[in-house]
């Protein structure tokens, strides 16, 4: 185990020695498919230095090589800069190992040497680019609150430093990558435009290392919902790579990508498909239409296709994308990229009326998962819930009953009756029973569904949302009319849960009004009715308008 020490030497820079040191040592709309990972127990999505923006670069203009995407450190650095990439590369091969604990334990001698580093004056950019590695390493571990503390320190110094520090701008741009995956957008932006002023300033505005940024901002922009300027952007990022790398350089696939998936978005799907479209040549002319890059271009036009209407060419590409990357053998047939791509293609195959096709693909994923993990591992338990749910879409609900019952019965077994990830094929049960009219014991279920949801996710959750319009379901099939008043509570909260998620003015919210009331007239709470009654009116009369436009 190795851990950085610093000694502050006087007129000079710090020296990074290395010594020993010991250790102790997503189913929220009830959706139909569930792909493999797709249910997240603890929440944690977290990568080793970020993102689809590709921040670290091996370009030799400009600084931002700070820390390089590669397998080992790199030979060209200075000697502080190789240091840091040990630590940064001992940290990310612990966690590939699993070996979380270490690598936590690794982090926290470093930061606490730092620390004490920091409290005797030292605050320059030195210390910033320890704290940038510092704050990835408990990124990828999933320490949000340690993340957290190391942006703290780094925006104090960074604050104060001149925009002609080296690495600066990559320093910059890692802090608006953490931002980013932390939800912090304006900072994120804040990060990002001052790391493009100084390229652009040393380098000019077609510099390459201006790519790193403008991919970070392009992405921040568009979850921000200000997609125009995104789309600018990435056109900026394109422009740039076409004039330094060529129109048929493998590096444009990630903005075109960012691009493609920004249109759908938006409803601009010609465009996108013209995005994707691309894509495929560039892969298909560097590797050819068997390679397992190609394979994965031809998902991306498969779901532009499907966006725009053609259901047949989707399918068609999907098969081919499954069929090329089974062929080349780089992807394990239970990998969850696969899996995925096997549920897209189920769920069209079930749009389009060919639902026993789908059924099949089911059936595969199924027996895939149970060569791989055995019948009593959770992951099986994703590909019976997607197996009864194909039974309950050609209302077969006995047979999904019955899968159902073995998926709640395993997973119980493998992580306790409490754990959320019960909750999901428990709920699929709950709609099951309700469809053979088995109401009672639909309603027990989704009470325990609801009860596990509160304290796994919280009150006013998508989770909750969703066991919430489950219950009130099967309650009004059960014609309750003496618990009307409870049936008006749990009402409530779904529509405060609709309008934070979904707006308040979604069709979600309109449906839930229209319930809402029914209630209130059964109860005759007139005073309650008048308001809902006239936001009703304004929906409806929205909705018809956007329906003739």
């Amino acid at each position: 185990m190795l851990c950085c020490s610093f000694h502050p030497r006087k007129g000079s820079h710090h020296k990074l020695n290395m010594v020993p040191y010991k250790t102790t040592s997503d189913i929220y709309a009830l959706r139909p498919w569930v792909a493999y990972g797709s249910v997240n127990s603890n929440g944690r999505n977290w990568e080793i230095g970020a993102s689809s923006d590709t921040l670290f670069s091996n370009d030799s203009r400009g600084s931002a090589g700070l820390l390089a995407v590669t397998e080992s450190p790199q030979g060209n650095s200075s000697d502080f800069e190789k240091q840091l990439e040990e630590l940064f590369y001992e940290v990310k091969s612990m966690i590939k190992m699993g070996k979380e604990q270490d690598a936590a334990c690794l982090l926290q001698a470093n930061h606490v040497a730092l620390k004490e580093q920091m409290d005797e004056g030292a605050r320059g950019i030195e210390e910033a680019a320890i704290l940038v590695v510092i704050a990835l390493g408990y990124m990828a571990i999933g320490d949000i609150k340690m993340v957290r503390s190391q942006m703290n320190m780094l925006s104090g110094i960074v604050d104060d430093l001149e925009d002609d520090e080296p690495l600066l701008d990559s320093i910059l741009t890692h802090m608006g990558s953490m931002c980013s995956a932390m939800g912090k957008s304006e900072n994120a932006m804040l990060a990002y435009r001052r790391a493009i002023g100084i390229l652009e300033k040393n380098y000019g505005k077609r510099c390459t290392p201006l790519i790193n940024p403008l991919l970070g901002m392009a992405k921040v922009l568009g979850s921000m919902g200000r997609a125009n300027k995104a789309s600018e952007v990435y056109d900026q990022v394109i422009n740039i790579m076409e004039v330094n790398r060529g129109a048929q350089s493998e590096d444009l696939v990630v903005p075109l990508l960012g691009i493609g998936n920004l249109l759908i978005k938006e409803g601009k799907v010609e465009d996108a498909e013209n995005a994707f479209s691309r894509i495929v040549s560039i892969y298909q002319k560097i590797y050819g239409n068997k390679d397992r890059r190609f394979g994965m271009a031809l998902c991306s036009l498969a779901h532009a296709k499907c966006a725009k209407g053609d259901a047949d060419q989707a399918i068609n590409l999907y098969k081919d994308a499954l069929r090329i990357l089974k062929d080349s053998k780089h992807i394990s047939l239970d990998d969850s990229m696969m899996d995925k791509i096997r549920i897209d293609l189920v769920e069209l195959l079930h749009i389009t009326g060919r639902g026993q096709e789908g059924h099949e693909i089911l059936e595969e994923c199924l027996l895939i998962a149970e060569e791989c993990y055995g019948k009593d591992h959770p992951n099986y338990v994703l590909h019976l819930i997607n197996i009864a749910a194909s039974y309950s879409n050609s209302k077969n609900y006995v047979e999904a009953e019955r899968l159902l019952r073995i998926g709640v019965a395993i997973l119980t077994k493998s992580v306790g009756p409490d754990d959320q990830s019960v909750t999901f094929p428990k709920l699929h049960l709950a709609v099951a029973l309700y469809n053979l009219h088995k109401y009672d014991e639909a309603e027990k279920l989704a009470l325990e569904v609801l009860h596990v949801r509160e304290k796994a996710f919280g009150r006013e959750s998508i989770p909750v949302g969703e066991a919430i319009e489950c219950l009130v379901s099967i309650q009004a099939r059960m014609d309750k009319t003496c618990d009307n008043d409870e049936m008006v509570e749990l009402l409530k909260r779904l529509l405060v849960i609709q309008e934070n998620e979904f707006g308040y003015e979604s069709e979600d919210a309109l449906e839930t009004l229209k319930k809402l009331l029914f209630y209130l007239d059964k109860l005759g709470r007139k005073e309650e009715k008048l308001p809902i009654q006239k936001r009703l009116t304004l929906l409806r009369k929205k909705f018809s308008e956007m329906v003739h436009y």
